[in-house]
C-alpha cells in the first residue's frame, strides 16, 4: 500500500489565514492526476501544528474525497501527548483514512523504550497501519534500529519515514525488520540511496511541486534503472535543495504560489521566505521552466 512517492501535502490557506478548501481539491486532483502514489495530509508539511482538530479531520476527509479510493491516504496523527495522539489517530480512523504517520514525540525526548512504548500503545488502538516518522533534526530524538526491530513485530506498525540523513541507519532498518516493513525515505535528496539500499520509496515535499517527476524517479530506482533516476535527480537537484533553503513549507508554498497553484499564506510562527530565499526560488523555478507552467484552472 505505501511504495513509491507520497506526497507530503502542504495546506492552502485563504489571505485570511482560514482553510482554502477549493484549492485543497485542486491539489489533490493534480497530484492524483500526476501519478503519485499515495497522499500523506496533516503532516509537518501541512503546518499541521497550527490546525485545530475540526481542521486536521476536514483536510483528511477532502483528500479522501477527491482521492475516490484511488490512492492511499495516509493522514498525520502524532505529538508528544500518547493519550492526545490515540484519540487523534482513531479519530482520522474513523473518517476512512487508509493509515496514519506518527512522528516521534517532541519536544520531551523520549528513551528508546518510551518510544516503543508509545507507538505500541497507539498500535493497540486503532486498526489502521501506522508509519512511525523519525526526524530528529525537528523533533531531538532518534528512533534506532534496534527500536524498529522491535515495533516491526507489532501487526499494524508498517513502515518508516526515515528522515535522520543517515545512510548508515537506513541501510540498519533495512537489515534489522522484515519484508514486510516499508521503510520510506523522509529526505527527498535521499530517496535514490535510500531505495538502493533497500527502501521501499518516498514521502516528499518537492513532489508537491512536480509529482509527476518525483514519482518517476521513485518508479525508477524501485525498478532499478539507477541510471535514468540519477538523470532526474540531476535536473531537479536545484528544486530539492531550494526547497529547504528555508525550514519547510516555507520555501515549497513560496514556489506554488508562483507556480499559481496556492496563495503565498502561512500560519505562524511560519512566514514567508526571506526577500533574497524567494529570489532564488523563482530563479530555480524559471530555469526549470516551472513558472505559472502549473496554475489551477
Amino acid at each position: 500500500m505505501f511504495t513509491g512517492c507520497g506526497t507530503a501535502l502542504v495546506t492552502p490557506f485563504r489571505r485570511d489565514f482560514t482553510l482554502d478548501e477549493a484549492a485543497l481539491r485542486r491539489l489533490v486532483r493534480r497530484q492524483i492526476e500526476a501519478g503519485i502514489d499515495f497522499l500523506v495530509p496533516c503532516g509537518t508539511t501541512g503546518e499541521n501544528p497550527t490546525l485545530q482538530r475540526a481542521e486536521h479531520l476536514r483536510v483528511v476527509e477532502i483528500a479522501l474525497e477527491e482521492a475516490q479510493g484511488k490512492v492511499p491516504v495516509v493522514a498525520g496523527a502524532g505529538g508528544y501527548n500518547t493519550a492526545e495522539v490515540i484519540e487523534l489517530a482513531r479519530e482520522v480512523e474513523a473518517v476512512g483514512a487508509s493509515g496514519i504517520l506518527s512522528v516521534t514525540p517532541y519536544y520531551n525526548k523520549p528513551s528508546q523504550e518510551g518510544l516503543y512504548q508509545h507507538y505500541k500503545a497507539i498500535a493497540a488502538a486503532v486498526r489502521l497501519p501506522i508509519i512511525v516518522y523519525s526526524v530528529q533534526s525537528r523533533t531531538g530524538v532518534n528512533v534506532e534500529p534496534a527500536t524498529f526491530k522491535r515495533l516491526s513485530e507489532i501487526d499494524n506498525i508498517v513502515g518508516v519515514k526515515e528522515a535522520s540523513g543517515n545512510i548508515a541507519q537506513i541501510s540498519a532498518i533495512v537489515a534489522q525488520t522484515p519484508a514486510r516493513f516499508h521503510v520510506l525515505s523522509g529526505d527527498d535528496m535521499l530517496a535514490l540511496p535510500a531505495i538502493a539500499v533497500g527502501g521501499r520509496g518516498l514521502i516528499s515535499t518537492t513532489s508537491n511541486e512536480i509529482p509527476a517527476e518525483m514519482a518517476r524517479l521513485v518508479r525508477c530506482c524501485l525498478e532499478n534503472d539507477f541510471a535514468a533516476a540519477r538523470e532526474l535527480q540531476k535536473k531537479y537537484l536545484p528544486l530539492i535543495e531550494v526547497n529547504f533553503v528555508e525550514s519547510n513549507p516555507m520555501p515549497v508554498k513560496a514556489a506554488m504560489a508562483l507556480m499559481g497553484l496556492l496563495e503565498p499564506v502561512w500560519r505562524l510562527p511560519m512566514v514567508a521566505p526571506k526577500t533574497e530565499n524567494l529570489a532564488r526560488i523563482q530563479k530555480v523555478l524559471e530555469s526549470l521552466g516551472l513558472l505559472h507552467a502549473h496554475a489551477a484552472n
